[in-house]
């Protein structure tokens, strides 16, 4: 069961959270065992903080241990001060309030981090994906979460370019999940292309990563958190699948907007939290569906310098492509690191390749204007404008002329409304062809 409560147009109050969570807890008796909460780092978008201290008041003196392991996926390491500023905390309040707190991140990067659960069988992940893809996939996950005796989720859901929806079981894979289960299904997410997963529910993806995760054999306890404008708009607990289902469905009714026809030009303005292209990207991804075909996605991020801090050399081997310049070139690319291969893809967006003549096809034109230099940019694939050349306020107000600005682009999804839906599924169609 499902213990819940949400507003489409208000915010829980922390009065009203904190009688959720004693409800919970009320219910998860958990004194005298080793607690592990897991959480995002600070790529998204969610009250970690106020968490973290009602955990810490509803828990701390009950447990035997409560630790927190960051869910980074492949995202670089954060500092000691930045984990502390994930969960809301100064370092003198970390030496005394919570000695006994520890925070840790997840080393995604260190072949001892993870314990190898099982496999996937080839039948049943050509079974789960129709057939797009079938081979035993290995699980692995950071062993670290066997040190405890129960676990939590704690985590914010949106509309997702690889999963449909991010939350929930996502928080284990690619979250704190090893290799094999992040190329598998990040790759799968680019062969159904970004354009037809992102805001649906039931994917493929989600049902593998459910699956991976049911090989962790510790309890779960799951507060998916739905979040808009800074604020709580829902909070579910229960078990990663139910709480995640409850919390993607009022998702998908404040974090996607509609509009009546496509913009030729889109101006998405990133926030700081994005701090290379990896993550910056999610300007495209959630603009991509509303762009006319020809059209262009312009990704204004002058604080962004680099192409990704931990796949950046790769990314410059192999440029950015629609997803058929690899499909149709596999035996050439099949060795490269799948996650890698579907980022590019998802950025560069839906496309066609010819592999006779060798000409590439994009649906629309991706543009940096961030820190990376121009020579960068164009020799991996993407168009450059110099960002000191971009007065956003020029972009403003514009819309009767195809030209749209969104400020903090990256986590709200915008779709074509029912007048405009014709053509977006004829592009999704076309993209599956």
């Amino acid at each position: 069961m499902v213990i819940g409560k949400s507003y489409e147009n208000g915010y829980l109050s922390e009065t009203e959270v904190r009688e959720l969570a004693s409800q919970a807890f009320a219910e998860h008796d958990m004194t005298g065992q080793r607690v592990l909460v897991i959480i995002p780092d600070h790529t998204r978008t969610a009250p970690i903080p106020m968490f973290f201290r009602l955990f810490h008041e509803l828990l701390g003196e009950r447990v035997a241990a409560l630790d927190y392991l960051v869910a980074s996926g492949t995202h670089k390491p954060m500092s000691e001060e930045a984990l502390r500023h994930r969960v809301g905390i100064t370092a003198e309040e970390h030496r005394q309030r919570y000695a006994g707190v520890r925070l840790f991140n997840h080393r995604w990067d260190l072949p001892d981090t993870f314990a190898t659960l099982g496999v996937i069988t080839e039948h049943e992940t050509r079974d789960t994906t129709q057939g797009l893809l079938a081979e035993p996939v290995t699980v692995a996950v950071n062993k670290l979460v066997f040190d405890y005796d129960q676990l939590i989720i704690c985590g914010p859901t949106f509309p997702h370019e690889v999963v449909g929806f991010s939350g929930g079981n996502k928080y284990f894979f690619p979250g704190i999940g090893g290799q094999a289960v992040i190329d598998f299904t990040h790759w799968l997410g680019a062969v159904i292309t970004s354009m037809k997963i992102i805001g649906t529910k039931d994917t493929p993806v989600r049902r593998l990563i459910d699956r991976a995760a049911s090989f962790i054999d510790r309890p779960k306890l799951c507060f998916s958190l739905v979040v808009r404008d800074e604020g709580l708009a829902g909070l579910f607990i229960g078990t990663p699948e139910e709480a995640w289902s409850a919390a993607a469905d009022l998702s998908a009714k404040l974090h996607v907007i509609y509009v009546d026809k496509p913009f030729r030009r889109v101006l998405s303005i990133m926030p700081e939290m994005y701090d290379d292209l990896w993550l910056g990207a999610k300007g495209m991804y959630k603009l991509e569906p509303v762009i006319a075909d020809g059209g262009e996605v312009v990704i204004y991020a002058p604080h962004i310098t680099e192409v990704s801090y931990s796949h950046g050399k790769i990314l410059d081997q192999i440029g950015y492509h629609v997803r058929d310049y690899f499909l149709k070139q596999w035996d050439r690319f099949k060795d490269y690191p799948w996650c890698v291969l579907a980022h590019s893809t998802h950025l560069r967006g839906v496309g066609t390749y010819d592999a006779e003549t060798g000409v590439e096809e994009p649906r629309i034109q991706v543009t940096l204007a961030t820190g990376i230099p121009e020579e960068r940019c164009r020799r991996i694939g993407l168009g450059y404008l110099d960002p000191a050349s971009i007065d956003p306020a020029e972009w403003e107000g514009r819309e009767d002329e195809g030209i749209l600005v969104v400020h903090k682009a990256g986590e709200m999804l915008y779709r074509l409304s029912e007048a405009g839906k014709s053509q977006i599924e004829q592009i999704a169609n076309r993209a599956n062809q």
